[in-house]
């Protein structure tokens, strides 16, 4: 017969077993500090120094444009919706989707043979696939560096105040971002139809015209439109380099003080953002998505 007063007797009398010790133990026991209050002291003194390093010496926050902005909002109330006024909304706007649809046809026609080259997916043989892979994304990432702006200010320089320099720089650095991700897309795919049609004696360009493309097709799809919806973004920006546009017009109402007038620009694009976002949903629901 086990002697209660024994340990384990002891145990058993009281009902309490080495699992509940350990139970015990594990409420008991302090969480070990984590790496997040370091990371968070760490951002707040880099925003902090930010911060002081701004040249602000009246401060970040200007109260005359605090009123510039409570009279800007209080504008929205009486909008200028004049004929004419809304005639040049109208040609602003077809002017910046022009740059636009311009722009993404120019990236697309460079990025979709980009995004083969940058997939890998045609080259298997070492020897070809490194020079053909890492080229291409050397040259892909050198053209998306820039921002847009600062490649229109490059081109305005060459070719001047001409639709060639908004369409080249959207153009350029939009067809390095389509060739990156794309790229990927046609890179994660499932691979069993891939490795059924390579069993059925299938060459690279048919696993990728046959399988690849299907399967990524719905993404890329969706994607595409998102660039073309920033391309809109981004045309509007570069019309205030002088290239005409919604942003061309916002500029000098606002250098006029017609906040007023305002209100129906950024209405306008912001109607264009939207029915682009439509059209991506349709599209991506067409095709499966």
């Amino acid at each position: 017969m086990t002697d209660q007063h024994t340990p384990s007797g002891e145990a058993a009398r009281t009902g309490v077993g080495d699992g509940a010790v350990g139970s015990a133990n594990l409420v008991t026991a302090r969480p070990r500090p984590g790496p997040r209050p370091l990371l968070a002291l760490l951002l707040a003194a880099a925003v902090l120094a930010s911060l002081l390093a701004l040249d602000a010496p009246e401060g970040l926050l200007d109260r005359g444009g605090l009123r510039v902005a409570g009279d800007m909002l209080a504008s929205a109330l009486s909008p200028d919706l004049s004929p004419a006024f809304l005639a040049v909304v109208a040609e602003a706007t077809l002017l910046t989707l022009a740059y636009a649809v311009a722009g993404i046809s120019v990236a697309l026609l460079l990025g979709l043979p980009g995004a083969v080259l940058v997939s890998g997916t045609l080259a298997h043989r070492t020897l070809t696939r490194l020079p053909l892979v890492g080229g291409s994304r050397g040259v892909f990432a050198t053209l998306r560096a820039p921002h847009e702006l600062v490649w229109g200010v490059l081109f305005v320089q060459v070719v001047g105040f001409h639709p060639l320099a908004g369409i080249l720089a959207i153009g350029l650095p939009y067809a390095a971002i389509i060739a990156r991700v794309l790229g990927e897309r046609l890179q994660d795919v499932p691979q069993g139809p891939l490795a059924a049609l390579r069993s059925a004696g299938a060459s690279p360009a048919q696993v990728l015209w046959y399988a690849r493309v299907p399967a990524a097709l719905p993404d890329m799809i969706g994607y595409v439109l998102y660039r073309f919806e920033c391309a809109v973004r981004v045309s509007a920006v570069l019309s205030v380099i002088g290239l005409g546009g919604i942003g061309h017009q916002l500029e000098l109402v606002l250098y006029d003080l017609r906040y007023e007038a305002m209100w129906p620009l950024l209405a306008a694009l912001v109607l264009v953002i939207v029915a682009i976002d439509r059209l991506s949903a349709r599209l991506r629901r067409a095709v499966g998505a």
